[in-house]
């Protein structure tokens, strides 16, 4: 089964998103991978992955990913956000949140989520 994964991180969460698409490297490579546009194009070149870009977040990137979760061509959205840092498109960032919950679509907001997020999806995967 090829997962539809969406990565998004906030600016302050960019690294620990590399960090994080690294180490789940192997797996993630078999995926389908959608992102926002500064952290889509950071995870190609600094990870080596192949992601289609949206635009950036503040650019309407995280509704055009919404949009895809809505239609159904989403599967987990793995969104590090940084809590401390207030964002001026917060509101897009809330429908987005929003759209998981109502579609029932696991999203992970942090590290600790998203290990056991992409673990668990790497062991349904083998």
């Amino acid at each position: 089964m090829t997962f539809r994964i969406a990565l998004i991180a906030h600016d302050k969460k960019k690294d620990d998103m590399i960090t994080l698409a690294s180490e789940y490297r192997a797996f993630l490579s078999g995926c389908t991978l959608v992102a926002t546009g500064t952290t889509g194009g950071r995870l190609q070149d600094e990870v080596g992955l192949t992601v289609e870009r949206k635009h950036s977040g503040p650019f309407g990137g995280d509704l055009q990913i919404g949009a895809l979760l809505v239609e159904g061509q989403i599967d987990c959205v793995i969104f590090l956000r940084d809590p401390m840092t207030p964002q001026p498109h917060e509101p897009d960032i809330n429908a987005l949140v929003r759209a998981c919950d109502v579609h029932n679509t696991p999203c992970a907001t942090n590290m600790a989520s998203a290990h056991l997020v992409l673990s668990q999806l790497q062991q349904r995967a083998v």
